[in-house]
């Protein structure tokens, strides 16, 4: 299996993210579900060129918080 760039695949699969006028995004960690050519589904991550481990974690926690509703926006919060 060759690596290969994603970023068609992420559009044919309707991915989209709300961005302010500025915003620069700078890295990615994508998690993707994939189902193979038997049937088994498995997990597979892709992450941009320059994300070092730390970040990778500190992603995926931040993650987790804004899934379960802990995550709360410091703009929004008085």
């Amino acid at each position: 299996m060759a690596d290969q760039k994603i970023g068609q695949l992420l559009d044919s699969l309707g991915v989209t993210i709300d961005l302010d006028e500025g915003d620069m995004p700078v890295d990615a960690h994508v998690l993707l579900k994939v189902i193979k050519d038997d049937g088994t589904v498995s997990l597979v991550k892709a992450v941009s060129e320059s994300l070092d481990w730390i970040s990778v974690v500190g992603m995926l926690t931040a993650a987790l918080h804004i899934e379960n509703g802990r995550y709360v926006d410091s703009r929004d919060d008085d």
